[in-house]
């Protein structure tokens, strides 16, 4: 990792959705990947590391979770609780309950090619 590379950690998406977030993420800005199957693991790995941005499944893909959890948690430690959390969803009302809970406007897997979406990312992300 570079030194002014940000930093995103990918939470719970299955091998081809997190293969196409990565290819958005690194073609679009300067960043480093790091990917985590559960809360647990995501929550453990934000104590740990900085952060730029926090991306998460609705549902994580190993064990059906609510992603939700993610942000319902981090937002209680005050350690975390300054770092964006963005939901990744098609869903408008999964986007609102996020957005309720303290994470930041996220997109849904069926707009990663859209400008909105790069929109969204820059607004925690720098663009190349």
């Amino acid at each position: 990792m570079s030194e002014g590379q940000s930093r995103v950690l990918d939470v719970g998406n299955c091998d081809p959705d997190h293969a196409a977030i990565h290819r958005l993420l690194t073609e679009n800005f300067d960043v480093a990947v790091d990917r985590v199957m559960f809360v647990d693991e995501a929550l453990k790995q934000m104590r740990e590391n900085r952060y730029d941005l926090v991306l998460y499944n609705r549902l994580v893909f190993d064990d059906g979770t609510e992603g939700i959890e993610l942000v319902l948690r981090a937002k209680r430690e005050e350690a975390l609780e300054s770092v964006p959390v963005m939901m990744i969803s098609n869903y408008p009302e999964a986007q609102a309950a996020s957005v309720a809970a303290g994470g930041v406007s996220g997109f849904g897997k069926n707009a990663l090619s859209d400008s909105s979406t790069l929109d969204l990312l820059s607004a925690c992300l720098p663009r190349k």
